[in-house]
């Protein structure tokens, strides 16, 4: 396996969007609160993708490839945090083709990830999982992330 990482480009917005489509229908996590999310479907996601190919400066989608495939993505917008006085990342949509699980995708994508924002300024990363979740929680604290005690909430507009 050869992987390599980087931002999303017109070329591969197919493959985050089949990835995507896949990972939000069927995590059972991300159903449980699709609807306090105002989950709008395919259509929905299609449109944010092409959202972060037209506007860059709100975030990107990061993308794990063997080969040319799309093995592993996930979402990251940007936001100012008061407390650090600086730009921070969050976090969301973290996923991996199915039957490419336990491989060390996740684990890669997400490491290359930190470099890539620790190379552009970035202080931080912020991200959530269910809190019923425990294997994706064990997964961010394997990677150094930190609990904050909190639950995130959602406002529909």
């Amino acid at each position: 396996m050869s992987l390599s990482a980087k931002a999303m480009a017109e070329a591969e917005l197919e493959g985050a969007f089949v990835l995507l489509c896949a990972f939000l229908a069927t995590d059972e996590h991300y159903r449980a609160s699709a609807s306090a999310y105002g989950d709008r479907g395919p259509a929905a996601i299609r449109q944010a993708l092409q959202l972060f190919l037209a506007h860059p400066e709100l975030g990107f989608v990061w993308l794990a490839l063997d080969q040319r495939t799309v093995v592993g993505c996930c979402v990251v917008c940007y936001a100012v945090s008061t407390s650090a006085g600086a730009i921070v990342a969050k976090l969301d949509d973290v996923c991996i083709l199915q039957g490419r699980e336990g491989q060390g995708i996740g684990t890669a994508l997400i490491e290359s990830l930190k470099t890539e924002l620790r190379n552009g300024g970035v202080r931080r990363i912020d991200t959530s999982c269910h809190l019923d979740n425990l294997r994706a929680r064990g997964f961010y604290v394997r990677l150094g992330f930190n609990s904050l005690n909190e639950e995130r909430l959602a406002l529909l507009l």
